[in-house]
């Protein structure tokens, strides 16, 4: 018997398991522009073809803030995970109708439900501007003249793009600032929801089961995309595959991996460990248990902070097991060996040392100044400002947005340039609800934060509180202000500087009296840190290509959130001495339920238990690869050689927790939903026959 309990649940391997150590690494995270031709040819002997890889690129999309999808027919239906669309299920969901618990099914297109604030982009062509952009700056500047430089220099092609072609335009840096690429999106914001399963089977196993593997979960969900109140007529689509993959066979990930920094030097590495990466964990742990105790007070409480919760759990356990592994010795000894190599190879060459032999020290500096400014930072500028508090952060927007239009668009902060101001009024005029009593649990939470890190008598905390309780200034605030209501908002907007130094609303006025010191230290972050951080790791990077023999061409660049391709097959893993298959069936996922019987989180909605016997016990579930992929994949398409689908992404497993900073496909896997599950689960458990065929079509 063996000695892992859930090996007792059902698997599928239809190749030798084994063969792991025969196999090269398959690293990257790929610009379509840029395949990995030659590995792909030597390894594989596929030739990506360049009508494949544009078919491929225009038929995924990039969804939201943070999440990737596909069109699957050509009447602009997507595909993306459970997690991705779950934000929109919660604000479309009411207290008489909990869509994250029920699930939904639109039979016909009058009952798909209209997404309040889902943004959906499609990359429509990509062209390289970094000699545009370069060309303002001079050798001798400081790195904060050459950061500040650029930033206008991207907005002024962006904005020229935008007004030539009508798409939406962005330019990001890339190899660490060395080349910069104009990215054309078509932008939709007419999305609506067609289909998601009940949360239940769509996370199953709860958090406790994320980044684990064998999983068991049915993490997909679709929407269609509408322009001019008809459903999209999509040129590009993806076919589906009812076959499926197998063990050991090719496939690849199209999608918007967040950001890696495999460059990072030993020294940044350690500040992160030793630094801001425990203080985030702080922050997260934190979080988690004041979302535990919102929630316990009321099943209403539950449902409107069950979305936010898992997020924060997710990301907790991400940021732990990211930790556990910068901890890893072994992981140090690598990179020290790795760093000691190519610093050398620089004190060997003069010209070399001249270039790029300050560039460590740089990195240094730039993180004990970040050590100084970065509980701050984090506290009012960085993710989760204002404890995440929607109102707060519409104030912010409207007193920012007052301020910063009165500028040229590239003297602008980047999130309110011409070419972002269409995005950020989608969701500053969101109709989605506001829920008072997490609005001031959010509140609270941020101010307590404040007292509790800086002193109940630092002056900012004094500012923030105004003489109450956290608690109570949240309340006032909450209570006091009228951003709640849209017309007010555009109201304030539409006013301008006027408007915000007129205005009585207390959260607009608490922004404004922050506003000053926010900006200096967002000033103080960007200049001392952000850029030279910037200007030394390109002269790493440099470097590093000098090493490599090359100028970086034959090199993928870090993800940013931009659409990549990466490839690898799929193949199970060893855990403890054990083999872990790559896919698991419909089988285990039962046997699971009746095993664990009695743990809510491994319950069964009861049009599963009801359809149990119609499903082929023998579909495969889930499988995993060997594909390179980051935060920002989840709801990729898993394609063939062909091109079809044979997958959705979902999540990685715990071995993956270091990607951002090194691949290693020894055990770390990209966690997928099989495509033949898909179909046969549509069909039997929700009667979705006409979403099947449409997914299936010609």
């Amino acid at each position: 018997m063996t000695r892992n309990p859930i090996l007792r649940f059902g698997f599928v391997s239809f190749l030798v398991f084994g063969t792991a150590d025969l196999v090269r690494a398959d690293e990257g995270m790929w610009l379509f522009t840029a395949p990995p031709v030659k590995q792909l040819e030597e390894k594989y002997e596929f030739e990506p073809t360049s009508e494949w890889l544009e078919h491929i690129q225009k038929s995924c999309v990039r969804m939201g803030q943070d999440g990737s999808g596909s069109f699957v027919s050509s009447n602009g239906l997507l595909m993306t995970s459970h997690r991705v669309g779950s934000d929109q299920l919660e604000k479309l969901g009411t207290s008489q109708r909990d869509l994250l618990e029920t699930g939904f099914y639109a039979r016909t297109k009058e009952e798909e439900l209209k997404c309040p604030d889902f943004e959906v982009q499609a990359l429509w062509s990509v062209a390289d501007v970094t000699g545009f952009v370069l060309r303002g700056v001079k050798a001798d500047m400081k790195p904060s003249d050459k950061y500040y430089v650029t930033r206008a220099r991207m907005a002024i092609v962006a904005k020229r793009a935008e007004k030539a072609t009508g798409l939406h335009c962005e330019v990001m840096p890339l190899q660490y600032g060395s080349r910069y690429y104009l990215y054309r999106y078509r932008r939709y914001t007419d999305v609506r929801l067609v289909m998601a399963p009940e949360r239940a089977v769509a996370q199953f196993g709860g958090n406790p089961s994320s980044f684990e593997f064998p999983r068991f979960s049915f993490d997909v969900c679709f929407f269609r995309v509408y322009e001019n109140g008809e459903p999209l007529q999509t040129e590009h689509r993806l076919p589906w595959s009812e076959s499926g993959a197998a063990d050991l066979e090719l496939v690849f990930v199209a999608g918007h991996p967040g950001k890696s920094e495999r460059l990072l030097t030993v020294g940044h590495l350690k500040h992160l460990r030793d630094f801001e990466y425990p203080l985030m964990l702080d922050y997260l742990r934190r979080r988690v248990s004041q979302l535990q105790d919102f929630s316990a007070r009321s099943a209403e409480h539950a449902r409107i902070a069950r979305g936010e919760l898992t997020d924060f759990q997710t990301a907790r356990m991400s940021k732990t097991g990211t930790l556990a592994g910068l901890h890893d010795p072994e992981f140090f000894r690598h990179r020290v060996k790795k760093q000691m190599a190519l610093r050398q190879s620089v004190k060997d060459d003069a010209k070399h040392e001249r270039l790029w032999g300050e560039a460590w020290n740089q990195i240094a500096s730039a993180n004990r100044t970040d050590r100084r400014q970065f509980p701050r930072f984090m506290a009012l500028e960085g993710q989760g400002t204002g404890g995440g508090s929607r109102l707060y952060g519409m104030a912010k927007h409207l007193v920012r947005l007052a301020s910063e239009l009165t500028k040229f668009s590239i003297q602008r902060l980047p999130k309110y340039q011409d070419t972002n101001l269409d995005s950020l009024y989608q969701k500053l005029y969101s109709p989605a609800p506001i829920h008072d009593e997490l609005e001031i649990d959010r509140l609270t939470s941020a101010f307590s934060y404040l007292a509790e890190r800086f002193g109940a008598d630092d002056p900012l905390v004094t500012k923030v509180c105004a003489g109450k309780s956290p608690r109570d200034q949240a309340v006032h605030l909450v209570k006091g202000t009228m951003l709640e209501d849209i017309e007010s908002r555009k109201s304030i907007a539409d006013g301008g500087p006027a408007a915000i130094i007129a205005s009585t609303d207390p959260l607009v006025r608490l922004i404004y009296d922050l506003e000053i010191q926010v900006w200096k230290i967002r000033w103080d972050h960007d200049t001392d840190v952000l850029a030279i951080e910037r200007d030394a790791y390109s002269r790493i990077a440099a470097a590093q290509f000098s090493l490599d023999g090359g100028d970086g061409d034959g090199s993928y660049p870090e993800s940013d959130g931009s659409l990549r391709l990466a490839f690898g097959p799929i193949r199970g893993y060893t855990e403890d001495g054990q083999d872990i298959p790559p896919f698991t069936t419909c089988t285990g996922l039962f046997d699971r339920h009746k095993h664990e019987d009695g743990l809510e989180r491994f319950a069964l909605p009861k049009r599963w238990v009801d359809h149990k016997d119609e499903i082929d016990p023998a579909t495969p579930l889930n499988f995993v690869s060997t594909a390179d992929i980051n935060g920002g994949n989840s709801g990729s398409p898993v394609l063939n050689r062909k091109g079809e689908v044979v997958g959705l992404v979902f999540d990685r497993n715990a071995h993956t927790h270091t990607w951002p900073f090194t691949y290693d496909d020894q055990r770390g896997r990209a966690i997928a939903v099989d495509s033949r599950a898909v179909m046969e689960i549509l069909r039997k458990v929700y009667d979705a026959g006409k979403l099947a065929d449409e997914i299936a079509g010609p």
